[in-house]
Parts: structure tokens; sequence; C-alpha cells
């Protein structure tokens, strides 16, 4: 009887177990269609920005922006978006000032005027060495890069640094006795009074 018991008992804890094992692959394969349908939305969107009709048209209209914008270098630390704005008021009506920064916040003295008319450009580019914070800016047409053309420049030694690298010393011939080391036949010559 007793062993009929434990038969008894070990099958329910067999079927629990089944039962438990069933649901938690029930909820791996929910999770598994849950991260599919996530990532067939993502690739949709990506989808649509990667599209060349897309691409080319962001493309045309980054370089219609570019022509209506100018390079401001040589900007005070200090300066703020507010004034660079003011400064180029004149010019025509400005619909954008970005300061650039480096990873910690701080400006990296260049700034980029965006107009909202391309007249415009050729007015501000008057102002090029005029003072702002007492520095001579230097405004020049905002120019597109261009994806794809970055310019390889093989190295070539640095003129000033003196004579080129030679790589490690090697001796001109094999000494057979070692480095400053001389035949066993051969005594040292030592001065000996009492010969």
């Amino acid at each position: 009887m007793e062993g009929d018991d434990v038969d008894m008992s070990a099958a329910e804890n067999a079927e629990a177990e089944l039962d438990d094992m069933k649901k938690r692959l029930k909820e791996m394969e929910d999770e598994a269609a849950a991260l599919r349908e996530m990532q067939a939305k993502v690739e949709r969107e990506m989808g649509s920005v990667q599209d060349p009709a897309n691409s080319a048209a962001a493309q045309a209209n980054k370089e219609e922006i570019d022509s209506r914008s100018v390079f401001v270098g040589n900007v005070d630390y200090a300066c703020t978006p507010e004034e660079v704005q003011q400064h180029f008021q004149s010019c025509g009506t400005v619909n954008r000032v970005t300061i650039r920064t480096d990873k910690y916040g701080q400006p990296k003295g260049y700034a980029y005027v965006e107009f909202l008319e391309p007249e415009a450009v050729q007015e501000a580019l008057v102002l090029n060495e005029s003072e702002l914070h007492g520095r001579q800016l230097k405004v020049t047409a905002k120019r597109s890069n261009v994806p794809g053309m970055k310019q390889y420049r093989p190295r070539r030694p640095n003129p000033f640094m003196g004579a080129p690298y030679r790589g490690p010393y090697m001796p001109p011939f094999f000494v057979p006795y070692g480095y400053g080391k001389v035949p066993r036949f051969r005594a040292a010559m030592r001065y000996s009074p009492y010969y």
C-alpha cells in the first residue's frame, strides 16, 4: 500500500512539474512573439529612414538648409546664442543659432547661423572680421559634407622630428666570446712586485 502512495505522489509531482514547464514555455513563446513584433516595428521605422527616396529628399533638404547658413568661427566661449543672433539680426531673419559644444558642455568656439532667406548669407559674409565680445569673428558660407567622401591621407614622416626610425640595433658580425670577453687561454697582465 505504501508503495502505491509513493507512486501516486511521484506521479502527481511529475504532472505538476510538467504543467509548470508548460506554463513557462507558454510565457517564453509570448515574450518571443512580443520581441519579434517590436523588432519588426523598429525595422519598419528604420526602413522608412533608410529608404533611398527619403534619404535623397533628406539630403536635398539638408543642402537647402546649408545654402541658407553661415559658419562663424572664433566665437567667444562666453557668448550666448541670443548674442550671436542679435549680431547677425541686421543681415536678415535668423531662424536658428547653433553653438557647438564638447562632451562636457563647454563651447568649442564656433557656431552656425541659419537664416530664413538665402540672400541673408551674402549680407552675413560682410560681417567677416567684425567684433563680438572683443574677438574678431570669421564668417564663411557653410559647406555641405558629402557622405562617404572622407579623404584618406597616408602617413608621412615628420620633417621636424630628425632622423627616421631605424629599428632595433643589430650587431654587424658574430662575436664568438660575447661582448667584452676575452679568450680563456690568455691571462690578464697584472703588476706583481715580487716576481
